[in-house]
């Protein structure tokens, strides 16, 4: 990749870096690209260089969260024995609520938004995780993996609540 490339490509991730922390703590609605474009030390034109609009900012925000999630979960999957798999599966998302609060708490927020095109992102990555989960579960003869996988999910959405909320003893894993 050219240099030039590189350094659009790190801006790009710059930009939804900053706007993963703006929407975290601001929520989506209020949150500016000016304010995202601030973030990020750039200007605000800039901004719309890359997104054409705060829509598609947000689209590509949930997009890398969802697949941090989905890779920490496929990397767990092929490496875990089956007798260890819930338990690393558990591991693989404490260690993503640790590290990319912001991107759960934006997932959280996401959810309440009633745009169609968010509304799909997120119910396309909570499918993928179900699948994920599910299909490693029924692979590790897991018993009722369809209910353990609910139960899973469930779980790691309290624990998302846990964190929001400032509430330890919520957390069920």
């Amino acid at each position: 990749m050219a240099k030039k490339e590189t350094a659009m490509v790190n801006r790009k991730s710059d930009i939804i870096s900053a706007a993963i922390e703006v929407f975290a703590e601001t929520g989506y609605y209020r949150a500016t690209t000016a304010q995202v474009a601030a973030r990020a030390q750039i200007s605000q034109p800039y901004v719309f260089k890359f997104f054409a609009t705060k829509e598609a900012l947000l689209l590509n925000a949930l997009e890398v969260s969802w697949t941090r999630v989905v890779d920490s979960f496929r990397k767990v999957v092929e490496s875990a024995a089956p007798e260890q798999l819930e338990r690393e599966l558990i591991e693989a998302y404490e260690e993503i609520l640790a590290a990319y609060q912001n991107e759960v708490l934006l997932q959280m927020q996401a959810q309440t938004i009633r745009e169609d095109a968010i509304q799909e992102a997120m119910r396309n990555g909570y499918s993928e995780v179900r699948q994920i989960v599910l299909e490693a579960f029924r692979a590790a003869g897991i018993p009722n993996a369809e209910e353990r996988t609910m139960l899973f999910l469930a779980r790691g959405l309290l624990c998302n609540i846990s964190i929001a909320l400032d509430m330890p003893e919520l957390k069920v894993f």
